[in-house]
């Protein structure tokens, strides 16, 4: 078994090099702290890299008010995170890297090069220059007497640093290496941690052979979708509506505008069995001038033809309206209601290999307001690891990174009064 020996400067080992441990690795070695960021899969950042591959939301412009709604009942958390790193300071960050960025016409925050690559790899060169040692295939196994542990490539390694930062993620896209292993270590060391779960996945329906051959794989675009009985204890404050572009799928329903409301459906489900999400499949307009659209193009043009001219339907979108149990109103006013208000019954959620985020966590009952677990202090615990979600969108990489930073001053702080 190798020891590595605690260099005269502080000395901080972080667990995980995704976005969260990567900036709390940045922010320390910049304030002259020596890092070692262990990795368990062969290269850094590799969800990081798979979110970015069609375009790397980065963050989002909307109003502060707005902003912290997308995190429900964490929002006061997470509006300190922000206090810490805010989405100016981080376009602010991701151009000293190198990476000029534009505002998309939906208000999201994007890289011009439009993946994370160029970024990734300007930020593994800049923590290089600053010191920081990388150590992959570095698997974290847990505590003993005399330090931090892990199985490496070259056998055993004991690490005695004088602080240590874990982020190692939730436990969605496991394949990536977040796998949630890391449960039981923490409950084990005195942790509350609430069970983990899908966020930012799809929903089941039950769709008849029909929709599934003919739409499945096409989007709904410009959609709205609310929930028609949204529970009071959901883990997201909104249920809508949320406008958005729905895509759907041989099991159901998937994309940006569900997954805004993936808490509280989650939570309906879990409670009954099933969910009930109304969809405005032409939400720019009212039902008055919908159903006035309607009743002036009435002719000898079937249904699907009315549909599609007057209405403004995609072959997708009615596919969908025609799932409804019943036959399609004929009438102007009741058609152009059933347009405007399309319920679906979401009998279940697709599991954590899925999804895109997790929730819960390590609750903040077991921490401090540095993110230092109370019952082993020097140690901060930062990213998707903590009992907080949110929808994507540039919210989950923005409070990310954020709680890295946070973690990493609390992770100093606590240094600055230790005897040394």
């Amino acid at each position: 078994m190798s020891d590595i020996p605690t260099a005269s400067a502080p000395s901080v080992t972080v667990i995980g090099a995704g976005p969260a441990g990567l900036m709390a690795a940045e922010v320390m070695a910049r304030a002259g702290a020596v890092v070692t960021v262990h990795e368990r899969m062969p290269s850094p950042a590799r969800k990081l890299l798979l979110a970015g591959r069609g375009g790397l939301n980065l963050t989002h412009t909307e109003e502060q008010a707005a902003f912290l709604g997308r995190y429900g009942e964490r929002a006061g958390v997470v509006s300190d995170w922000l206090d810490a790193f805010s989405p100016d300071d981080l376009t602010t960050w991701a151009e000293g890297l190198g990476q000029p960025t534009f505002v998309g016409s939906s208000g999201r925050v994007f890289p011009r090069a439009m993946k994370a690559s160029p970024l990734v790899r300007a930020w593994l060169a800049r923590l290089g220059e600053l010191g920081v040692t990388l150590r992959t295939r570095s698997r974290w196994t847990g505590w003993s007497a005399d330090g931090v542990t892990f199985d490496t490539a070259e056998g055993p390694v004991v690490e005695r640093p004088d602080a240590v930062v874990l982020a190692l993620g939730g436990a969605s896209w496991p394949r990536l290496g977040s796998d949630g292993a890391w449960v039981g270590d923490l409950e084990a060391a005195g942790a509350e941690v609430t069970p983990l779960q899908a966020a930012n996945a799809g929903f089941n329906v039950a769709w008849s052979p029909i929709l599934i051959e003919r739409a499945a794989g096409q989007p709904l675009k410009a959609v709205s979708l609310s929930i028609t009985d949204p529970r009071p204890q959901a883990a997201q404050g909104a249920v809508g509506p949320v406008k958005g572009e729905v895509m759907l799928t041989r099991y159901g329903l998937e994309g940006g505008a569900v997954y805004a409301l993936s808490g509280p459906l989650r939570e309906a489900i879990a409670q009954d069995g099933s969910a009930v999400l109304t969809i405005d499949l032409r939400p720019d307009l009212t039902v008055e001038a919908l159903a006035a659209r309607l009743d002036d193009a009435r002719s000898k043009d079937s249904m699907t033809n009315l549909l599609r001219k007057a209405g403004g339907l995609s072959p997708a979108a009615i596919a969908v309206l025609r799932e409804i149990p019943g036959a399609i109103p004929t009438g102007s006013d009741k058609l152009a209601r059933r347009i405007k208000a399309v319920r679906l019954t979401l009998t279940g959620m697709q599991g954590l290999d899925r999804a895109i985020s997790t929730a819960g966590g390590v609750r903040f009952e077991s921490l401090d307001e540095r993110l230092m677990l109370a019952t082993r202090p020097g140690v901060f615990v930062a990213g998707e690891m903590l009992d907080w979600e949110a929808p994507t969108g540039g919210y989950l990489l923005q409070a990310a990174l954020a709680s890295g930073v946070v973690a990493a001053n609390g992770a100093l702080d606590w240094l600055g009064s230790q005897p040394r």
